[in-house]
């Protein structure tokens, strides 16, 4: 028990960064880019922001590269921003009866 409480205490650590990055970026970026992320963590002074597709991770890459300076000003841990690809898990079938 005693392993999971650092395990939990990062969980809620990355929680809670995550709680305060997506609303920030839906401020910051254009329209059309925020509902194609779907996730954002940080690691070690980096930002990771993961997008659904190549081709939005893309044009987020070049959204938050105009970005970087705003966002290290608001979080000045933030050494570097990175984007990667992580699609959305597939949908299960509808079922028919």
């Amino acid at each position: 028990m005693a392993r999971a409480v650092p395990i939990l205490s990062q969980a809620a650590d990355q929680t809670a960064r995550q709680a305060f990055w997506r609303p920030w970026l839906e401020s910051h970026l254009p329209p059309g880019l925020p509902p194609k992320i779907t996730g954002i963590t940080e690691r070690d002074g980096t930002l990771v922001v993961f997008a659904d597709s190549p081709a939005w991770s893309a044009r987020l890459r070049y959204a938050l590269q105009e970005l970087t300076p705003r966002i290290q000003a608001a979080q000045p841990d933030i050494k570097e921003v990175a984007v990667r690809v992580l699609p959305r898990p597939a949908r299960p079938p509808a079922r028919t009866l």
